[in-house]
């Protein structure tokens, strides 16, 4: 798969002033390139596969992500699914801020696929996982950014499918949600065929899947067991000029505070001698 999209850029010209940079803004015609998000991405995920996707800041996860979910066409190649797929991607997606609770539920699970009936069905379970029972006919607007997360997630979640798609493991809201949303995530990953999973703790890929792919520059640079995709990655970011500046860093820090330690270890000793010798 490749996927390319068109990129919009400003031409560059000397400006003095504020009211100079907004008239060179006006006038200015951009250029339209194309750029390659994604490119010559191939693997194949069967049944029971869980597969961590890893990769810096900007390597494309989220946008390879999206476009298994559908959301994006791939600009040459394929995504062949079989199954109903589920996107942990962005959980405010499809919100209205005007509608009410009960209104932004329907209109967020028909954009998952889910009928108007199933939704029927499922409300009172998602208000209740959500604790917005009392809020059914408010607007989306008069609730917290927590409460927004909540209901996003228990309508993301509600139903069990094939597949399932996430950027980053859910862990936020206050400590009584997230003990219930982390059950809740335990059980749809281990119900569901195929897991792919975007993050940058490699304690918990490691404990989940069993294969990884590795990302750089949106280009796949391996794919294969948990543990090699791990060490490939580790090559990557271990590698550039930021990480290697970080780790100069601490480690001069770590030897001034260690010397500074000795000093003031020697010192002290020093001075508990000369008190035992007067003594």
């Amino acid at each position: 798969m490749t996927l390319q999209v068109p990129h919009f850029i400003q031409g560059e010209r000397p400006t003095k002033t504020f009211a100079s940079t907004l008239l060179s803004a006006v006038v200015s015609r951009p250029r339209r390139e194309y750029r390659k998000i994604l490119s010559n991405i191939t693997f194949q995920a069967k049944e029971g596969d869980r597969i961590a996707l890893m990769g810096r800041n900007g390597a494309g996860k989220t946008t390879l992500l999206r476009m298994l979910s559908g959301a994006f066409k791939p600009t040459t190649g394929y995504v062949e699914v079989a199954g109903t797929v589920q996107a942990l991607l962005n959980l405010g997606l499809g919100f209205h801020q005007d509608a009410t609770v009960r209104e932004n539920a329907f209109v967020r699970a028909a954009a998952m696929g889910m009928s108007t009936r199933d939704v029927g069905l499922h409300m009172a379970d998602i208000l209740h996982f959500a604790g917005l029972e009392h809020a059914v006919n408010h607007r989306l607007s008069t609730l917290s950014s927590g409460q927004r997360m909540r209901l996003g997630f228990a309508i993301s979640t509600t139903v069990q499918h094939d597949i399932m798609l996430m950027d980053e493991w859910f862990g936020a809201g206050d400590a009584e949600f997230v003990e219930k949303a982390r059950e809740r995530m335990v059980d749809r990953v281990t119900g569901s065929k195929i897991v792919v999973l975007a993050s940058h703790s490699f304690q918990m890929l490691r404990r989940i899947c069993n294969l990884g792919m590795v990302i750089e520059a949106g280009e796949m640079i391996y794919f294969g067991p948990i543990g090699t995709a791990i060490d490939e990655y580790k090559n990557i970011y271990q590698s550039t000029p930021e990480y290697i500046a970080r780790r100069k860093f601490e480690a001069e820090n770590v030897s001034l505070v260690t010397k500074h330690i000795v000093t003031r270890d020697e010192a002290a000793s020093g001075r508990g001698g000369a008190g035992d010798g007067s003594g």
